[in-house]
This record gives C-alpha cells, sequence and structure tokens, in this order.
C-alpha cells in the first residue's frame, strides 16, 4: 500500500510548533518533503536558538509518521533558517550597543566545567559520579550534559523520558540520585545520531544553559565533549564559569591533549581548578597484584608543573563501569567501596579549593 503526500502532511499537521502555536505544515517549518517507496523524508527549518525544544518536535513528527500503513522508513532533520543580515551601519544611525560579556545562569552559584583534551578517558564517568558525589556532600547540584554528538549522563544517571516544555520557552529537566539533570540525549532515541552543523549546536547549548529551570543550585557541572571546539569556546565567552576541571589518564599521549585543554582555558582566561587522573591504578580482583596499565602519577606531575591543585586518582575498576551502564554511579551503587571513596576524597577536595564558594 503507497502513501499519499496529502497523507503525510495531513498528518504532520497534527503536529504543533510551540514557538508560533501553529502546526509544522502552516508555520512553514516542514521543507523538501520526498516519499519513495514507502520512505519519507524531510528537513525542518527552524531559529537555532530554539534547538533542543525543536527536537522534541522532530521526534514526535517522525514518530506520528511511522504510524501510517504503507510507512517504513522515516528521516527528518533539523537545519537552521538564515537570517538576513542588516544594512552596514553608516555612521547615521547613533551608538552602537556595548558587546556583552560572560553572563551568569539564573539561579546558578558556581558553573564548572569538567574537561579533557581527548575523548576516552572517563570524563564522562568522573562527571557523574562527581555530581552525586558533591550532592552526598549536601550540595544542590546540576549536572548539564554538553556532549551534543556523543550524549551519555541519561544512561550513567538512569534517567529516562522527556523534558517537560509547559510554554514551549521553558524546559524541564529531570532528577535522579539527587542530581538535576539536562541532555541532549534526553530528547532523542538513544541510538540516533545528532547530524548537526556549528550554529544549531551552539543554539542547543544555549539554549540548554538558559532555557532550562534549573532551580537554585550550588553547583552546576557541564560535562564538556572531548577537545578544544566550538562548545569549549562558547562556553567561555558567553557563560560565566568558576573554572575547569581536566580529567585525565596518566599515559604521556593523554597528558599530551589534556595540557592543550589546559591552553584552552588559558587562552580564554578560565582557570583550571585542578586535574584528576583517571584509570590511575589496576588491582587484580583474584591475586591483588596493582598493575600501572596506563602508567602512573603523571596527571600528579603535569599539575605540580603548572602549580595547579592534584585532586586525587581514581583507579581503573570494573564496579565504575557496571554501575554507570546500570544507571547508579558507584558513589550511590556500593558507596563504601574503594572506587567511590576515592570519588567522595575528590568532591571534599574542590569544596576545601573554595571553588564553590
Amino acid at each position: 500500500m503507497s502513501i499519499s503526500r496529502d497523507t503525510v502532511l495531513e498528518t504532520l499537521r497534527t503536529i504543533t510548533d510551540p514557538i508560533s502555536k501553529k502546526d509544522i505544515v502552516s508555520a512553514e517549518i516542514v521543507r523538501a518533503l520526498t516519499l519513495e517507496n514507502g520512505a519519507i523524508s524531510f528537513v525542518m527549518e527552524i531559529d537555532p536558538t530554539h534547538q533542543v525544544a525543536m527536537e522534541a518536535v522532530r521526534t514526535s513528527a517522525v514518530e506520528a509518521l511511522e504510524k501510517l500503513d504503507g510507512v517504513n522508513k522515516v528521516s527528518a532533520l533539523l537545519t537552521a533558517h538564515t537570517t538576513p543580515k542588516p544594512p552596514p551601519d553608516l555612521g547615521r544611525g547613533g551608538a552602537k550597543p556595548a558587546p556583552q560579556g560572560p553572563q551568569p545562569v539564573p539561579g546558578v552559584k558556581t558553573i564548572i566545567a569538567i574537561a579533557s583534551g581527548k575523548g576516552g578517558v572517563g570524563k564522562s564517568t568522573v562527571s557523574a559520579n562527581l555530581a552525586v558525589a558533591l550532592a552526598a556532600e549536601g550540595l544542590r547540584v546540576g549536572l548539564l550534559d554538553a556532549d551534543i554528538y556523543g550524549p551519555s549522563q541519561p544512561r550513567m544517571l538512569g534517567i529516562t523520558g522527556h523534558p517537560a516544555s509547559p510554554d514551549g520557552k521553558i524546559i524541564l529537566p529531570l532528577r535522579n540520585h539527587g542530581v538535576t539533570m539536562m541532555s541532549m540525549g534526553l530528547m532523542m532515541k538513544e541510538n540516533e545520531a545528532v547530524v548537526w552543523r556549528g550554529p544549531m549546536l551552539m543554539g542547543a547549548l544555549q539554549q540548554m544553559l538558559n532555557q532550562v529551570q534549573w532551580g537554585q543550585l550550588d553547583v552546576l557541572l557541564i560535562d564538556l565533549p572531548p577537545g578544544t571546539g566550538d562548545v569549549q569556546l562558547t562556553l567561555s565567552q558567553k557563560t560565566e564559569i568558576k573554572g575547569a576541571v581536566v580529567v585525565s589518564t596518566p599515559q604521556d599521549i593523554a597528558l599530551l591533549d589534556a595540557r592543550k585543554a589546559m591552553d584552552m582555558f588559558r587562552k580564554t582566561n578560565t582557570p583550571v581548578l585542578g586535574i584528576i587522573e583517571n584509570m590511575s591504578t589496576y588491582i587484580c580482583s583474584a591475586c591483588g597484584h596493582e598493575e600501572h596499565i596506563f602508567g602512573h602519577g603523571g596527571a600528579q606531575v603535569e599539575a605540580e608543573k603548572h602549580a595547579l591543585p592534584f585532586l586525587g586518582e581514581i583507579p581503573l575498576h570494573i564496579d565504575i563501569r557496571t554501575a554507570a551502564d546500570g544507571g547508579a554511579p558507584i558513589v550511590v551503587s556500593d558507596p563504601e567501596s574503594a572506587p567511590a571513596q576515592a570519588f567522595r576524597a575528590i568532591a571534599r577536595k574542590l569544596i576545601d579549593t573554595g571553588a564553590l564558594e
């Protein structure tokens, strides 16, 4: 059974644009609609500053079309519309507005970025455990998963479901293990890729920072993507952050990239609050032999070289991985274990540095 274009459009008219309050067809958001052998594809042209809210709309549109008889595949991508450039100022329009510097996030006392120079060093696992460790110390904690292309915090914190948006503007975050969390992973299917260019990426980051109803937080941790790209630069330029914590493994390659991350923060006038050495040592569960698989102590040496606080070591332990995969970081799933106590010690040391005051 073939499906008609009119049927597809009628289905899309049941989906409301929360910004204009019109259906997405009447709002002229749906573009380049094609139908071929039961496969439907289209793009949704949106304002990138409404990226997160519109991702939920895109998901609803895809799910509605997938229910139609004769449909075997639906592909929908978000794209940012272009805004016409204003005419040049020839000196007759009065004074130009002063450029805005970094701005605070309403209700959030302190923002700390968790960064790494490269992927695979366990930055997101450290972020999740550090968040619940700080909450265990009595702080009101939020966690923003800013790794838009590879969001992992929903799985690690055991959070599912879509954030609500009562008015199409304010987004209500979700919460578990004492941590308030927002992630692009909550807006998409778990195995679905984000295919966005820079402007949409930046729009999503700003929306998740400034349109999420974080409430009153003592600290908001931001789990950054690896590297020194658009997200890190935008965050440093547009948001008041107290500083960054750099995560690295002890091996030379990881430390090389960690130095680049620290150099980026130096160039953007962002203090580095300390360094954490992850996967520092491995102890065999069968015989108790200690093995330094990735080397040992490199991050501490790096911290001393740059006169930075060394916040602590996290062992390479299978329980850390299985706890994160199960949606309950080891700090809450096995609080008396050695890895959990290592995270708690790092949280206390970060507090002792005065970074959260």
